[in-house]
């Protein structure tokens, strides 16, 4: 009877998976020996393992699904000899791997490599030789890890692209560099409709104080798809924000190149200010969180304090039933400002337990008109429709990557009905059952974009209308009459930009702590 083989093939990146005679650990290679060698030896291949694209240096035995599946079959007897092209393909960790092969051995199970024979356990020597092989193969990893460290920071730091898929919001292109395997290396450049769409997630990071979450699903609903065609994830929109290649700097583990301008798509403060918002966004900030939510129930959530006991006011909801003329039953919402301190009994407070909410905006309102009216110049007129403009700039960026995306799709939707009759014919590489899905996949994905791209259509519409009104309402607005004029959302802008704090007392008396730079409020127009 043949001694049963499991063959077990890896390889560290996905690039040596094809055969490439400079590469001697890809894939065909390594099955093409242990083939030669098995049936020089007279056994008998039953099974084979492939894992791609795993380190065997950075990957532990726990986290291989196929060292997992072998030990199983092992276990089950199953074969009786397991067969690599060499002892480093089943991992290259000195504390570890030397234990795996071990293990086999004491399960039953003979070890073979087709270059450096059997590993046996009969004597101490042999676990000595053992442990020193793959001690040895680790060192090797760890000098190749270190030069690639290196040589990537080093690359970065004179300003190359490292390699790899490029961000969103970048394109590849051909460079004039020539590397080690006489191939041209490539560079990155801007891709003008992803990076609008960055654009558009750092604007409403920054200044509309969206989270990752609420953006993925702002693009998502837009229709707007990554790089790869696939929906937005929160993690997507944070990897973006912390990105430091978007205003123009290249970054390679610690090692970071200079400023890159033909490479920046955000400028350097408004990245710095991302980076500080998410900072604050932490759980564990130290520090008083500034106002995050500019979507509150009421105006000054987030900005106003308690002027007894220093302590916040946090919003409360209740709801009190009554009776419509039809004779439905309602609910009255009715929203308060409540003392944390007193009602937490955190403090001994001697003030109110909670404020109106209605009645506390409506004075700490006429406080801030009352500042705004005393300021004697009048915001400058470009800026006064600031909002409106990059409203419509931002839909009109959205319509023209679901435009490109659409002609995509629908360009490959062709490529695919082409192949129907290959099919047919038997000359093409899809079966029939593998195309008709394809089909329809593509199908589904053309429809979905062309309910996006109407949808995105009637937004531009609609934010054209919007500015033609707002330019139209606002040509002599003054600094009160902007804040008169905005919704409750663009107020809650507004007093992020020129609020620090707003204290009240019993009987509503209130303070308000202005910014110091009131005088000079055309920074925050940008943002209403």
């Amino acid at each position: 009877m043949k001694n049963r083989v499991y063959c077990l093939y890896r390889v560290s990146t996905l690039r040596q998976v094809d055969f490439d005679d400079q590469n001697q650990t890809d894939i065909p290679m390594q099955r093409r020996e242990c083939h030669k060698f098995a049936e020089k030896m007279g056994w008998e291949i039953v099974g084979e393992a492939q894992e791609d694209g795993i380190s065997g240096y950075k990957v532990r035995a726990s986290d291989r699904d196929k060292i997992q599946l072998l030990r199983e079959y092992a276990k089950n007897g199953k074969f009786d000899i397991l067969l690599v092209y060499m002892f480093d393909r089943l991992g290259r960790i000195a504390d570890e791997t030397p234990f795996i092969l071990e293990w086999f051995v004491k399960n039953g199970i003979q070890v073979w490599s087709t270059q450096e024979g059997e590993q046996r356990f009969d004597s101490h020597t042999d676990k000595l030789i053992n442990y020193i092989r793959f001690w040895q193969a680790d060192g090797e990893s760890e000098k190749t890890s270190i030069r690639t460290k290196t040589g990537l920071g080093q690359l970065v730091e004179d300003g190359h692209f490292k390699g790899g898929t490029p961000p969103f919001g970048y394109d590849l292109i051909k460079g004039d560099r020539i590397n080690k395997r006489k191939h041209h290396t490539h560079d990155l450049i801007i891709n003008p409709l992803e990076a609008d769409i960055v654009k558009i997630i750092f604007d409403r990071y920054i200044n509309w104080r969206y989270g990752a979450l609420r953006i993925a699903a702002f693009l998502n609903e837009s229709g707007v798809r990554t790089k790869k065609g696939n929906a937005w994830h929160p993690a997507s929109i944070r990897h973006i924000l912390i990105n430091p290649t978007y205003c123009g700097i290249l970054r390679s583990g610690e090692s970071h190149s200079q400023v890159l301008p033909q490479l920046q798509i955000i400028d350097p403060p408004s990245y710095s200010h991302a980076q500080e918002i998410m900072k604050q966004r932490k759980k564990d900030y130290i520090g008083e969180k500034p106002v995050l939510n500019i979507r509150a129930n009421a105006l000054l959530a987030g900005f106003v304090y308690c002027g007894h006991c220093g302590s916040k006011l946090t919003l409360t909801t209740s709801g009190k039933a009554y009776v419509k003329e039809n004779g439905e039953k309602g609910q009255k919402k009715r929203i308060r400002y409540v003392c944390y301190g007193k009602t937490r009994k955190q403090t001994n407070c001697d003030g109110q337990t909670g404020y109106t909410s209605h009645i506390l905006d409506g004075k700490a309102s006429e406080i801030i008109c009352q500042t705004l009216s005393g300021l004697g110049t009048r915001p400058p007129t470009q800026l006064i429709y600031s909002r409106y403009f990059r409203e419509f700039r931002e839909s009109k960026s959205i319509l023209e990557r679901l435009k490109h995306d659409y002609l995509q799709a629908d360009k490959k939707y062709i490529q695919l009905k082409s192949e129907v009759v290959k099919t047919i014919l038997g000359e093409s590489v899809y079966s029939k059952e593998t195309l008709n899905e394809m089909l329809n996949t593509a199908h589904e994905k053309l429809i979905s974009l062309e309910a996006a791209l109407e949808s995105a259509q009637r937004k531009v519409t609609q934010a054209s209308q919007q500015l033609d009104k707002q330019m139209a309402e606002r040509k002599e607005v003054t600094w009160e009459g902007l804040y008169r004029l905005s919704d409750a959302t663009n107020r809650r802008l507004i007093l992020l930009h020129v609020v620090n704090k707003v204290t009240v007392r019993a009987n509503y008396e209130i303070e308000i702590e202005f910014k110091e730079d009131m005088d000079n409020l055309t920074h925050f127009v940008d943002f209403i």
